[in-house]
């Protein structure tokens, strides 16, 4: 190796590495701006981003601001207000410290400042481009600071490729001015996205009501306080009930001296105590405040301060556990009510139910189905041989279509035809993968017991309607097929920003997937048709739970990889455990399960199917050896 010698880096292109640890992407601009602002004391922070952040930023606040014969200096790197020394490290009262974050977005981007402190009569204004000062001049200008940021990483073209749509990077920021709005409850935060009002909390010192403004009355509805005093430390926040519980950990904050981080430790004792009563296979929302003296805890570990290291977490984990697992005890205990539980189980008895499909429309000996052989009782299937011929003649299907807006009233009902293709028939004409099982009978309402030769079969009946529903539903992705039901009353979701960012960059999926989605306004949307096979879906909760399983996947899958997700989830509408089926349903049920591709294990990896031979009970009964 020949030898290298050292150089010494210059000042433009030290700034620009530097920045990369600073500034990822334009919320990191965001972030550390606003974070300045809060620093400034601002109770008035508006916010103006377009095309996501990359080609403008600009930030106005009523804070201090910033004194005329320091405009300059705020500029260099490391240098701050925040601290003098190492020591101020350990006793941080504010948000930012390095000094890092003016000089990494000035070396990036063409940045323009105006600043004025209430004791003179006028401003001071700067202009810098790529780290170069164009101008410095006074200026007239408003008590605080207001901040331009133009053409982000406008020379670090390589940069720029990394970024992602305008829109995802849109809902970034908006995330990050939520957290900061909820931890900041007494400062007014304005969010607009290309004109356009997005967050607009009005700073009357309440959570609550930024609870309500960033999430929605229902979150705030199902929300517990908690709270726990220790010597060094203080815990208090909400911890959301399951029924706003979600498929991701998107709707988590916590919150260190009201600073955002993210924390394995805490999260883990949030969702220990959360599962200790409430098993359910989601994610708790939560927002957690921790106040601990600055000495016990060191924000210095991670360039976006998004980090932090406690001095003695075993402290921490037991008071935040303790404080979530007390409040949703509390809370369990005051909602028990016997006459309500009473009342409820009387209304669902008066209620008429959802009439269910038959299993398999096309795999059956019969090509229709009617109302005839629908079942009365909730999530039974009862399939008639002896169909009419009035049905069969024509070839038609006919299908039953419900909605219920709250899924607790009366769902409505009306009945439309389809026609069945002659392909959809030969499609289904395929090759057993069973023998003919003879139906014994139903065990415990969830086995269905067989007999074939000298072999025993046991069928757990949900997995193997599962996997039915399933693999039905995917070929009719798969060859765009699928039936969909119109609803009545189309159903409204307003998502946030980031949810709505994510249904935008997968309308596609859900479109071939058999949902009809309109855009109803800002990142609101009305959903007029879900597919036929969900039976009798809580369409809001379903669709948030494909959204969040479409959320933890990535961006990097296939759509087959995203329809095989929907399918899973859609097969929720299959019969269930201590269902009690009728012999011809359970018939229906055996043959459909053996005419599918792989009827063996459900979409989980769970067996659908177990075989026992006569020489393996004898065996059990010792009458062989």
């Amino acid at each position: 190796m020949s030898l290298v010698r050292i150089n010494v880096l210059d000042k433009n292109t030290s700034n620009k590495i530097a920045a990369g640890e600073v500034v990822e992407r334009p919320f990191s601009v965001v972030k550390e701006l606003l974070e300045n602002s809060l620093d400034a004391d601002a109770k008035n922070i508006v916010m103006e981003i377009i095309e996501g952040g990359q080609k403008l930023i600009k930030i106005t606040d009523d804070g201090v601001g910033i004194h005329p014969d320091d405009i300059e200096k705020a500029f260099l790197p490391h240098a701050t207000s925040k601290i003098s020394s190492i020591d101020d490290i350990f006793k941080l009262s504010t948000m930012g410290f390095r000094g890092e974050a003016l000089a990494s977005i000035s070396s990036v981007s063409k940045v323009t400042l105006k600043s004025k402190i209430k004791d003179l009569d006028f401003g001071r204004e700067i202009h810098i481009e790529g780290g170069n000062i164009h101008y410095l001049k006074d200026t007239g200008s408003n008590n605080g600071t207001t901040i331009e940021v133009q053409d982000l990483f406008y020379n670090v073209p390589a940069r720029l490729k990394f970024l992602k749509s305008s829109s995802r990077e849109a809902s970034l920021i908006s995330d990050i001015v939520q957290r900061l709005a909820l931890a900041h409850p007494d400062v007014s935060f304005k969010l607009m996205n290309n004109e356009k009002v997005v967050l607009h909390s009005f700073g009357t010192g309440d959570i609550k009501d930024v609870i309500r403004n960033v999430y929605g009355k229902t979150v705030l509805e199902n929300v517990i306080y908690f709270e726990a005093h220790k010597d060094i430390i203080s815990v208090h926040g909400f911890i959301g009930n399951s029924e706003i519980s979600r498929g991701s950990r998107n709707h988590q904050s916590i919150f260190v001296n009201k600073r955002y981080i993210k924390s394995r430790l805490i999260t883990t004792a949030v969702e220990n105590a959360f599962k200790s009563f409430l098993t359910v296979n989601k994610y708790p929302f939560f927002i957690l405040f921790i106040d601990i003296f600055p000495e016990y805890v060191d924000v210095n570990v991670h360039p976006t301060k998004t980090e932090v290291k406690f001095k003695d977490e075993r402290e921490l984990f037991g008071t935040v556990f303790h404080s979530v697992h007390e409040a949703i005890k509390n809370s369990v205990i005051n909602s028990f009510n016997i006459e309500e539980e009473v009342q409820e189980a009387e209304k669902e008895l008066k209620s008429i139910e959802t009439l269910q499909l038959p299993i398999d429309f096309l795999n059956s000996s019969n090509s229709v189905i009617s109302p005839a052989n629908f079942s009365e009782k909730t999530n039974d299937i009862n399939i008639n041989s002896n169909l009419n011929n009035e049905y069969t003649s024509g070839h038609k299907v006919i299908i039953a279509e419900t909605h219920n807006d709250n899924f607790e009233e009366k769902p409505s009902l009306y009945i439309r035809e389809e026609p069945v293709k002659k392909e959809q028939i030969l499609e289904a004409q395929k090759l057993a993968k069973l023998p003919e099982i003879n139906i014994i009978g139903q065990f415990n309402k969830t086995y269905i017991l067989g007999e074939m030769s000298d072999d025993l079969y046991i069928i757990d009946q949900h997995a193997a309607h599962e996997k039915i529903l399933f693999e039905t539903y995917s070929k009719n992705i798969a060859q765009q097929q699928v039936i969909s039901q119109l609803l009545i009353s189309p159903v409204i979701i307003e998502l946030l920003p980031e949810d709505y960012c994510y249904y935008i960059e997968n309308n596609d999926i859900f479109n071939k997937a058999g949902f009809n989605i309109e855009i109803f306004g800002e990142n609101t949307i009305s959903i007029r048709e879900v597919p036929l096979i969900l039976g009798k879906p809580e369409i809001n909760k379903l669709f948030l739970e494909i959204l969040d399983n479409l959320k933890n996947m990535g961006s990097g899958n296939t759509p087959d990889v995203k329809y095989n997700t929907i399918a899973k989830l859609a097969c929720k509408s299959a019969v269930k455990a201590n269902d009690k089926l009728s012999l011809e349903e359970m018939k229906s049920l055996i043959n459909e399960l053996r005419f599918i591709d792989n009827p063996f294990t459900c979409p989980h990896g769970r067996p659908t199917i177990i075989k026992l031979t006569l020489y393996e009970l004898e065996k059990r009964f010792k009458r062989v050896q």
